[in-house]
């Protein structure tokens, strides 16, 4: 389909949603060492964006607002590197659902490629969580950083399932939208700002990313002088919040998105088909 677009702005939100079919298929069908090698890169930018939010959120006077706020834009970092470097992000790729719902790929192809995300996402983050460890970074302020990461992972640990649910479906939505609007943007400044907003705004209300959570979890279990205290709230938090946050991804993105622009598509499509 012809593109009448002009170069000097965003696609439209229907033509966004096409390109995310059309993605979805090529991420479905990726091959298994490409995929997994941009995942664990994925996890790695997440994780530095986790740990960039640490650093700066660390003994500021701001205040809770502008403090979360400033914390927000340091953790956009992840995101950015993710969808301008280039790499597999679960939570982004819950946007497959589309192509799913097209009929364009089948239900194992989208398992597949949750599957292979997802576990590459864990990998980068606990690779990235040993690099800073051996790099000493928990002792920069006199030990302050280190406080703070075991605080966050306290305050993780301690959600209730149905809270850290809610928020995780919360947070993807604001992820996915992140995305959609970066797939829309035509130059690397456009993709930047399109992060920026939503991504800041899930990490200042308190939202929770499943792969975001990898590095803070594991890296706030190694500050813990009193031994895997935190083990249990971890692994429940972990469960719920990418559970939420494939809920967000895909009904509250993907699926209102593909109603909206591609439903009647593909339904005339199949009418012309049968004619």
């Amino acid at each position: 389909m012809h593109d009448d677009t002009p170069m000097n702005e965003a696609y439209p939100p229907q033509e966004i949603a096409r390109r995310v079919e059309r993605l979805g298929v090529a991420k479905a069908r990726t091959d298994t060492l490409t995929l997994l090698a941009l995942a664990v890169l994925a996890g790695a930018f997440i994780s530095l964006g986790a740990l960039f939010f640490t650093i700066v959120v660390t003994g500021s006077s701001l205040g809770f607002g502008p403090t979360r706020l400033l914390g927000g834009l340091s953790f956009c970092l992840g995101l950015v590197l993710v969808v301008v470097a280039g790499a597999e992000l679960f939570t982004g790729n819950n946007l497959i659902a589309m192509a799913w719902a097209s009929r364009l790929i089948g239900l194992r192809e989208v398992a597949r490629n949750w599957l292979l995300a997802y576990a590459g996402n864990v990998a980068g983050c606990l690779g990235t969580v040993l690099l800073v460890a051996w790099g000493g970074i928990a002792g920069l302020g006199n030990g302050a950083v280190g406080d703070t990461a075991l605080g966050i992972a306290r305050a993780k640990a301690d959600l209730p399932l149905l809270e850290a649910f809610a928020r995780g479906i919360l947070c993807n939505a604001l992820v996915c939208l992140a995305v959609w609007l970066a797939i829309g943007a035509r130059s690397v400044t456009d993709k930047i700002l399109a992060v920026l907003f939503p991504v800041s705004a899930f990490v200042a209300i308190g939202f929770e990313h499943s792969i975001a959570n990898w590095f803070f979890l594991p890296y706030g279990l190694l500050m813990d002088a009193q031994g895997p205290s935190l083990l249990a709230g971890a692994a429940r938090n972990l469960v719920a919040v990418t559970l939420g946050n494939l809920v967000g991804g895909t009904l509250l993105v993907a699926g209102v998105y593909w109603l909206a622009y591609l439903r009647g598509e593909r339904v005339a499509g199949a009418d012309s088909a049968r004619k």
